[in-house]
């Protein structure tokens, strides 16, 4: 009987090992051959049974497959393929290193980032690789990575030069900017024209539009996700460049080889010292003391080290900060009422300055071949200030007055969160964590200063502050996503993130569903559909257009609650060969709980509170979005074409009726390109149209009643103004074409780079304001009589303003 039973239990176990297959798991991180950094999102399969899986943001991955020989095949866009022929009898940690292959050329053929859209369960998502940012042109020849996102469909800008960006119909504060994982309130330097993060020291760029995977909260339309390079962790390396209003360096080496590594970046624009030769002309002609002008600078710092297999630690900081400055001084000389002299001496500054602040230690931990952590503790600051000051002096009587003016705002964060990645099986691709941010909101505070002193050295003053107080928020997240593989046709991502938002006496917990599904037709064409709900507890009380610094971050109240989107998108990925993706979506969106000013209203004025000045309301946008990229070849580039509309509805704005959102365009294309004719030039080019922007102009103005004076009647300046809609006319649509070309040589010690590039190539004169202006009328001269008789009367025109013609660039760099 023991016998029978020993037989039985061999072969139920027999049967078990069948069924259930010992398994092990592969685990390691894919990095760059040459510098080992870490190769986000490559990719991991076993050839033989197909199954397979991706590295994660730290270039970490794990397949668990059953005992037994295996064969595993590591690849990644741009770089050549590994394959590695395994027993599987226990868990094996298997680092990988790829050998790039971008720039090799084979007779035609350019390898480059080969992108396969049909695979992947993410949908309304786009990667920007660095070539991309380096070679297409843009203003001042300067390479920005939201100029370059703003050629993107579904991605609209702001006007003229600025580089705010508009995806979906949403707002410009409703884009989750993150640098290295920490948000960044202020994506703009000089008033837009470039954007706060500088290409040398960027590794990749995400662009999700939609279909927001359960990670990702806090904004209603977008997301830009922003990795920094670790550093090259084999030699000493990097680039400089000078450029017409600024000049670049960046370095990247080991502090100890194959340990710890380091990258360092910064640069800065001097308009302020070109300026200078223009005042001192000035000032020579005019016998003024005139100065003024305007730059930028900023630093991206990052230093990674291993500690071993299992454990690395990351530091990363960003500094930037903006500054624009005018001022004249001068001198008078008089004699007063009581025919006394006066010798007077006038001084005026204005300053107008903001910045980010941003630094993050984060530290990876494989817990278990299957379980990869991430601990991030991060410091964010944005702060704005504007000032004037006004100083008369009387250098006989020696008295003095000043007047000063000033006006700040800011938000600070303080915030810890851990992730997990946890890979069970090849079919699952789990992702978990939580978080906390303390928020810190200084809505806007307004300074007057007043002194005065007499001949009697008697002292007059006021010093008064008025604004809103500074807000205290907390807020907590929690989520969990699953990449589902069905089968070899059907894959799903779902997920929930869960928001608790507590700010003064009101308390928002907000459920935020996502789904995405992906169901493959054959092996190059996939359809994929997804439906995401967004929360934002944050918004931006802007006044213009575009986003600007004067704009005030302000928390959610009992009042005013969190936006909510809804959105759902349903598409196709189609993968033609020699490189060339297509895909087509349509998407919807709503959203509630949105804020705007009152007719009239604006950031000035803080001796009231911030909630008297806005109006609650809704708005929804829906369109469809088509984009033909060629990733590979001598010839690389993307054709984008956007039909949208966007629409806003608030009870108290335009009579109650609905009214197209400002950044409402109904057309949008783009067309941008680069060709490497050798290893020595290449080019690049854009072309851009889009419908013009919506905004607000009278339609008829009454002039305000006379005041008799002396015999005459003098009218007051200001008239009055009747509108008859907000957002009720159209500027004339904007096209533009931008050229540039690089000239390479090899060096002894690096390679070096001319770039020539043109703005505006045909000069078309963009609108970027259209304001009433209205003539004199014609008059001519009569001899005879010796006056001046009307011919036409006065004549009001709608007068467009154009800001940028055709710029020519040039710059200079060397890579070694």
């Amino acid at each position: 009987m023991n016998t029978i039973r020993y037989l039985l239990i061999l072969m139920l176990l027999l049967i078990f090992q069948q069924v259930f297959p010992q398994r092990y798991t592969i685990s390691g991180y894919i990095s760059d051959e040459q510098s080992s950094e870490r190769l986000i999102n490559a990719n991991i399969y076993e050839k033989t049974s197909l199954a397979g899986t991706t590295a994660n943001n730290y270039g970490f991955y794990s397949i668990t497959l059953p005992k037994g020989e295996v064969t595993l095949v590591a690849s990644f866009i741009g770089y050549g393929a590994k394959e590695f022929k395994l027993t599987l009898e226990s868990n094996i940690q298997l680092d990988i290193q790829l050998k790039s292959t971008a720039g090799e050329i084979e007779e035609v053929t350019v390898v480059g980032r080969q992108i396969n859209k049909v695979e992947d369960t993410q949908m309304s998502m786009v990667e920007l690789s660095t070539q991309k940012l380096q070679k297409i042109p843009v203003m001042f020849g300067e390479a920005d990575v939201l100029k370059v996102i703003q050629l993107l469909p579904g991605v609209q800008s702001g006007t003229e030069g600025t580089s705010g960006i508009y995806v979906r119909g949403g707002g410009p504060d409703q884009n989750l900017f993150l640098l290295d994982g920490v948000p960044v309130y202020n994506a703009s330097h000089l008033l837009g024209f470039f954007s706060v993060f500088n290409p040398d020291a960027i590794k990749t760029v995400k662009l999700y539009k939609g279909g927001f995977p359960a990670r990702f909260g806090g904004r209603l339309s977008s997301v830009v996700d922003i990795t920094m390079k670790d550093g090259n962790m084999k030699k000493l390396s990097g680039n400089f460049s000078i450029g017409i209003i600024s000049s670049k360096l960046s370095l990247e080496g080991p502090l100890i080889k194959d340990k710890t590594s380091f990258m360092v970046s910064a640069r800065r624009t001097y308009l302020d010292l070109l300026s200078k030769p223009l005042f001192l002309y000035f000032n020579t002609v005019y016998d003024e003391k005139a100065r003024g002008g305007a730059f930028f600078h900023d630093y991206n710092l990052k230093v990674n080290h291993i500690f071993n297999d299992r454990s690395r630690l990351y530091l990363s900081g960003y500094f930037g900060k903006d500054k624009g400055f005018a001022g004249s001084t001068y001198e008078s000389n008089y004699l007063n009422s009581e025919n006394q002299p006066r010798h007077m001496e006038y001084k005026d500054e204005f300053a107008l300055g903001w910045g980010n602040t941003i630094a993050s230690a984060r530290w990876n931990y494989l817990l278990t071949p299957q379980l990869f952590s991430n601990t991030t503790v991060t410091y964010s600051r944005y702060i704005f200030d504007v000032g004037s000051e006004f100083i008369s002096r009387d250098l006989i009587e020696k008295t003095k007055a000043q007047d000063v003016f000033r006006y700040y705002s800011g938000i600070e964060d303080i915030a810890a969160k851990i992730d997990f990645d946890y890979f069970p099986a090849p079919a699952h691709a789990i992702k978990f964590g939580s978080s906390y941010i303390h928020h810190h909101f200084t809505p806007g505070a307004t300074r007057l200063k007043f002194e005065s002193t007499d001949i009697d050295d008697e002292m007059y003053a006021l010093d008064t502050l008025l604004g809103n107080r500074d807000i205290y928020a907390h807020e907590l997240a929690s989520y969990i996503e699953d990449d589902i593989t069905v089968n070899s046709r059907l894959k799903i991502n779902a997920g929930l993130y869960l928001s608790l938002f507590m700010v003064d006496d009101a308390t928002y917990l907000r459920p935020q569903p996502r789904l995405s599904v992906r169901y493959k037709g054959g092996d190059n064409w996939a359809l994929k559909t997804s439906y995401s709900r967004m929360a934002q507890h944050v918004h931006l009380l802007t006044t213009a257009g575009i986003s600007m610094p004067t704009d005030l971050w302000l928390p959610v109240t009992e009042k005013f609650e969190p936006p909510i989107s809804d959105q759902v998108a349903l598409g196709t990925a189609i993968n033609f060969p020699k490189g060339i993706n297509l895909t087509l979506e349509g998407f919807y969106k709503t959203m509630n709980n949105l804020i705007e000013y009152k007719e009239g209203a604006s950031f000035m004025g803080s001796a009231t509170n911030w909630e008297s000045k806005v109006e609650k309301g809704r708005g929804w946008a829906y369109g469809a979005e088509v984009m033909l990229e060629k990733t590979i070849g001598k010839t690389t580039g993307w054709i984008g074409y956007t039909w949208s509309k966007t629409e806003r509805l608030f009870e108290e704005l335009n009579f109650g009726e609905p009214f197209p959102a400002k950044y409402d365009r109904r057309h949008d294309i783009s067309i941008a390109f680069t060709h490497q004719f050798s290893d020595r030039f290449d080019i690049g080019g854009t072309w851009v149209y889009g419908t013009g922007n919506a905004v607000t102009l009278a339609v008829m103005e009454y002039p305000s009643a006379p005041i008799p004076h002396s015999g005459y009647n003098y009218w007051y300046s200001n008239s009055i103004k009747e509108y008859d809609g907000r957002n009720n006319y159209r500027m004339p649509a904007y096209h533009r074409m931008d050229l540039g070309m690089n000239f390479h040589k090899e060096k002894k010690n690096g390679i070096r780079t001319w770039s020539i590039s043109v703005y505006n190539a045909y000069n078309h004169q963009n609108p970027f304001m259209l304001l009433w202006q209205t003539n004199g009328g014609d008059y001519i001269y009569n001899p005879t009589t010796g006056e001046y008789i009307q011919e036409s009367e006065p004549e009001t025109v709608l007068t467009q303003f154009s800001l940028f013609p055709l710029i020519p660039s040039l710059s200079y760099s060397f890579k070694f």
